[in-house]
């Protein structure tokens, strides 16, 4: 068995968007004869690339959602996901790398290191996923694999290293040469399925032979065993191949490959690579939690004849129920087991097993330790742990990013009301980046997101998977009101109905403060307001400050206190206190100049250094306020501070102005009074009250 795991791969195949992750997973397919004929990302035949499954993702030309498959090349099995590049569904790569022993970072030739690139690498170093690179797109005008690969050493600290060199560039390339064999390689036959293994062309011997001497020195570091060959020049290519995979599973060694996707050249050495140097599922440490022991630390072993063990890493809901993914850590799990999800502590059985290959299932009977499969019809949440009952063991949960952008949705009619709840849950349980919600000041249902991108697909999902017409617009910004100066209050509450009335006197004052939303402080002497009526009277200031009458939002950041009072021996009551609270609070907030508050954020946004006043105009023109800018490796990191009012569409802003190089994250930071004309536009906008108004 233990043979059988050392033939499986499970790789993720991740990169900034646009850099043909996708073409060369379709290569991948048709290369392993998962797929007899190749269809393109933006294809003239209207069919698309098979992993772009969702018609969305083949209008757009654009990988949503991550989609996993599986192949078979030199006898070994490989379970790919091929991850969306576009920063708004980060989450799928996340989740993807997640499971994942080892991946492919693919980098476009021309435009080399990008912003994705690098959010890319910082979740491979967070999971601990060794990674070959593979530069693409050399057919493109402009390709410079050299440069892209001193980019991988400068700007993302790899230990980069050419294991091949191209054969012609741009319009003229050809081919590799592998460094390792000292052939040049070429692609024939209609889409480049017949190699071609010739001798270097004279004109490249002397760079590839110091290529091959640079190459050697990097990953003799690696091996004792190759560096004695070297000096005793009895290099074999296994003593490179088995160096180089040891600096791969150290993480210390990026072995680059080279080829052009689209062209049809360069796929099946880097499918070599694959199989040579990224790890099997035994070489890989995986550990959780033991619930049965305080959750101290476990390691799982790759072994299917221990207890089982499983991930639901994400979730599918489709026209037959829903579909979970599910990595196999240890253990087996068959069709027809019983399996407990260890957070729920629920069991299930297991109906149908199967392997994805795109939007197509396969089914099987059984999957051991290493393997990436799908159940049908279990209810469970994304990051749920199954096991079998033997043990009580929960997987480490994956780093969730925040979601930064909103959108307020309003159904058109009730039949779309029902239809929007139904989606809003299906996309919140399947996706942990996106949010739903009722503001509770607004009542408006608020959707978050991770860009502007994320949340447009999730509506066009809503109108064409259920039927749910939605409109549109930026969320209510969550104003507040405050008092600005002192003020005193005297204020009688006397009601005569006949039998007992109601009366209550308060007297005392209202004053800012910098700290907290309310204080309510009791300064009364004497006992002029009995103690049992001082809390009534907190509660009346506290359901007036509940909606300000300046734009008729909570009042925060008032102290009030209470000094002195009046009670009737008959009349008074916790009710007659209550209402004396509230008409004290409406009469003095006019004396106390109440003003608007707003929320600002605290924005953080990272881009290369020749946008960075670009970056500074975006900020500048949003009533930003720039704290400080770092500059380190050719990036420039700003942070600020701006208004939450005037950060809607900044995303699509800062892409358009930095060609989608730049990135940023937001976060409250804390409210702030708004400026004089801004206070006055927001009052004729909520229609202030007039009292309010005359008092000011």
């Amino acid at each position: 068995m233990s043979d059988e795991l050392s033939k499986i791969r499970n790789i993720g195949i991740s990169a900034h968007i646009d850099s043909g992750k996708t073409t060369l997973t379709e290569r991948i397919l048709f290369y392993t004869q998962r797929i007899h004929r190749i269809h393109e990302v933006r294809g003239k035949d209207a069919v698309g690339a098979t992993m772009d499954f969702m018609e969305l993702e083949r209008e757009r030309g654009i990988t949503i959602a991550s989609a996993a498959t599986h192949c078979e090349w030199d006898r070994h099995h490989i379970n790919i996901i091929d991850t969306p590049g576009h920063v708004d569904f980060t989450i799928e790569v996340e989740r993807s790398l997640r499971v994942l022993d080892g991946a492919v970072l693919v980098l476009c030739g021309v435009a080399g290191v990008q912003s994705q690139s690098m959010t890319v690498d910082r979740q491979m170093r967070r999971y601990k996923v060794p990674r070959l690179a593979f530069i693409n797109k050399l057919d493109r005008s402009g390709a410079n694999p050299q440069r892209v690969t001193t980019q991988l050493c400068e700007k993302l600290k790899h230990n980069a290293v050419l294991m091949q060199l191209p054969i012609g560039l741009e319009a003229d390339h050809q081919g590799v040469v592998d460094l390792v064999t000292m052939k040049a390689l070429y692609f024939d036959g209609p889409n480049g399925e017949e190699i071609r293994e010739e001798e270097i062309p004279e004109g490249m011997r002397s760079e590839a032979e110091a290529a091959r001497e640079t190459m050697l020195d990097a990953v003799s570091l690696y091996s004792d065993e190759l560096t004695e060959a070297i000096l005793e020049e009895r290099v074999s290519e296994d003593l490179i191949h088995e160096a180089v995979r040891g600096g791969v599973l150290s993480q210390d060694l990026t072995p680059v490959f080279l080829g052009s996707a689209y062209k049809n050249k360069g796929v099946q050495p880097l499918l070599d690579a694959v199989t040579r140097y990224l790890p099997d599922p035994t070489e890989v440490e995986n550990s959780g939690v033991d619930l049965s022991n305080d959750e101290a630390p476990i390691s799982l072993a790759a072994d299917p004849n221990k207890p089982l063990v499983a991930l639901a890493f994400k979730l599918e809901d489709g026209r037959y129920g829903q579909l979970t993914y599910l990595r196999v850590y240890q253990g087996r799990i068959a069709k027809g087991s019983s399996i407990v999800n260890s957070r729920t502590r629920k069991r299930h059985k297991v109906g149908r097993l199967g392997r994805m290959h795109a939007d197509q299932m396969e089914d099987m009977d059984a999957a051991v330790a290493g393997d990436i499969v799908a159940i049908f019809g279990i209810d469970c949440a994304s990051g749920d742990t199954f096991t079998d009952e033997s043990i009580q063991v929960a997987m480490s949960s994956m780093h969730v990013p925040a979601p930064v952008i909103s959108l307020s949705v309003k159904p058109v009619d009730s039949k779309a009301q029902d239809n929007m709840g139904k989606a809003l849950g299906r996309f919140v349980r399947e996706d942990p980046t996106f949010h739903s919600g009722v503001d509770p000041e607004s009542g408006e249902t608020v959707i978050r997101g991770m860009g502007e991108l994320h949340l447009e697909v999730y509506v066009e999902r809503m109108k064409r998977e259920y039927n749910a017409e939605v409109e549109t617009g930026p969320p209510q910004v969550a104003y507040r009101e405050a008092v600005s100066q002192r003020a005193e209050f005297n204020t009688i509450h006397k009601k005569q109905t006949g039998g007992s009335g109601q009366f209550g006197r308060v007297e005392g004052y209202v004053e800012p403060m910098d700290d907290g939303d309310f204080e309510f402080l009791n300064e009364v002497r004497g006992g002029s307001v009995p103690t049992e009526y001082i809390p009534a009277v907190e509660k009346g200031f506290r359901s007036a400050m509940a909606k300000g009458r300046l734009i008729g939002f909570p009042v925060t950041g008032v102290r009030v206190v209470l000094t002195d009072g009046q009670s009737h021996s008959v009349d008074s009551s916790e009710m007659a206190f209550q209402t004396a609270g509230r008409k004290a609070f409406r009469e003095v907030y006019g004396r106390a100049k109440p003003v608007v508050l707003e929320p600002v954020m605290k924005l953080e946004v990272e881009s290369p250094n020749e946008f960075q006043g670009a970056v500074l105009k975006t900020v500048m023109q949003r009533r930003g306020i720039v704290m400080g800018t770092t500059e380190e490796d050719g990036f420039c990191r700003l942070e600020g501070e701006v208004p939450l009012a005037e950060m809607f569409g900044y995303a699509t802003d800062l892409r358009s102005c930095t060609q989608g190089k730049a990135e940023f994250t937001m976060e409250f930071a804390r409210y702030v009074r708004v400026p004089a004309d801004v206070q006055e536009a927001l009052k004729k906008e909520y229609g202030s009250s007039s009292a309010t108004d005359d008092d000011d």
